[in-house]
């Protein structure tokens, strides 16, 4: 066997692969002699078939289904001595009179080859990397929610602007029939604030659906129908008021704080305070952290300029999936891909280039901290290690599992380099103009 390479241009090659009849000869003979060691054809004895007969029948599969072995074998040795860096897989050339009863075969590959460029972390315009701060507004703000989930309720006769009420909306032509609590605070309307306040258990109003709440989400839950069913929902509605209620807030005392954060660990308003801006903030980060590495991949595909062999991959996507691609659709899909690709060979150099590669010792403690912090949601905040140690050992033994959190670790290594070395610029905010700013 014989393979030579013709280069074509820098990212387009041809492999050509001779295969003499000594290459495969003997592994035919051996499986044709098997067969018929195990042939049943009628009108001769199992093992007696004759060889010519044999052959007839089965030799030019056999052959076929040999040298196909033998080019996927050689071929990939080849790629891999040669240290070819190839995109997609070898593509076989239409050969006009091709004759496999040849005792010489010739085979041409197609080859699609990877670009040579360089990679700039620094990139020519600086990322913006934000710092979002938990400000006075914000704290003050979860101060008051913590105080009012923990607070107590007390009855009242009728309703005030800052009172919880609970009742039935009701409407027989949408049939609509659902008891809910909502709260004066949560709702838009003026008009509706207006018709509840001052009414007693036992009072009915009449409610316009339209605009009735701040948080568009409310209504479905108000009502007891699907979110799809009231984005442009304006109907009346009945609320039958059946309780009435004031959350009296919890005071701000060492009982509450040891029922948040565990005893003595926090024992004044300051330090409450202080401890919800780090718990917020460190919750920012993991955004802040996510758009910073979307933005540096953005950049780096704009600022690391390198062709293509786009004509190859398009053929390659035309005839690699289950059907086969018309041209024009080929041609949708390579454009579809072509960002998704260029960020992938840019991102496999960055890892080859700093060497960033994922150890198993330092994926099972990554899983461990997942895990940890997976257990710490619902309550669970001081496993034991022999406890984690046994999860993350049932985790790593599903290899989707090890897939996924090999990716978030990859991410979270390429995330520090950049924060290393990237060209960045730090920008201080709040986290309402975070919002504005990182999704407008």
């Amino acid at each position: 066997m014989n393979i030579t390479k013709e280069q074509i241009d820098d990212l387009n090659a041809v492999v050509k692969v001779a295969i003499s009849k000594e290459d495969y000869q003997d592994k035919v003979e051996k499986i044709l002699k098997d067969y018929r060691k195990q042939a049943n054809i009628p009108g001769f004895r199992k093992g007696q078939v004759p060889m010519g007969l044999i052959k007839k029948q089965y030799g030019k599969a056999v052959l076929v289904d040999e040298v196909n072995k033998l080019l996927q074998d050689n071929l990939n040795k080849y790629l891999t001595e040669e240290k070819l860096d190839v995109l997609g897989n070898p593509l076989p050339k239409q050969q006009e009179n091709f004759d496999w009863d040849n005792d010489n075969l010739d085979f041409e590959f197609e080859l699609g080859l990877a670009p040579n460029f360089d990679v700039n972390l620094k990139t020519k315009k600086a990322v913006t990397q934000y710092k979002i701060v938990a400000d006075k507004k914000m704290i003050d703000e979860q101060v008051e929610r913590i105080q009012k989930q923990y607070g107590k309720l007390v009855s009242k006769d009728e309703v005030g602007k800052k009172d919880e009420v609970t009742g039935f909306f009701a409407n027989e032509e949408e049939d609509i029939d659902h008891k809910t609590t909502i709260e004066i605070n949560n709702i838009k309307s003026k008009k509706a604030v207006d018709a509840l306040v001052g009414k007693k258990v036992g009072d009915s109003v009449t409610l316009s659906t339209k605009s009735l709440f701040k948080e568009d989400y409310l209504l479905s839950s108000a009502l007891g129908i699907a979110r799809d069913k009231t984005d442009k929902l304006n109907i009346d509605v009945t609320f039958t008021i059946e309780e009435i209620n004031e959350r009296e807030p919890a005071k701000l005392d060492q009982e509450l704080f040891d029922k948040l954060f565990g005893e003595g660990k926090v024992t004044s308003e300051k330090e409450l305070k202080e401890r919800i801006k780090e718990d917020s903030e460190k919750q920012f980060e993991q955004q802040s952290d996510q758009k910073l590495l979307n933005d540096i991949t953005e950049k780096l595909i704009d600022d690391t300029k390198f062709e293509l062999p786009a004509e190859f991959l398009k053929k390659w996507i035309q005839i690699s999936g289950e059907n086969v691609l018309s041209e024009d659709e080929a041609k949708e899909e390579y454009e579809k891909s072509e960002k998704g690709l260029r960020y992938q060979l840019i991102e496999g150099k960055i890892i080859q280039e700093n060497n960033l590669q994922v150890q198993f010792d330092e994926l099972k403690e990554f899983a461990k901290g997942f895990i940890k912090s997976q257990m710490a949601q619902y309550g669970h905040m001081d496993p034991k290690e022999e406890e984690l140690e046994s999860i993350a050992g049932r985790v790593l033994g599903n290899q989707d599992e090890v897939k996924r959190l090999s990716e978030q670790l990859m991410s979270q290594k390429l995330l520090d380099l950049y924060k290393e070395k990237a060209n960045l610029k730090v920008k201080e905010v709040t986290y309402d103009d975070f919002v504005k700013e990182a999704y407008s």
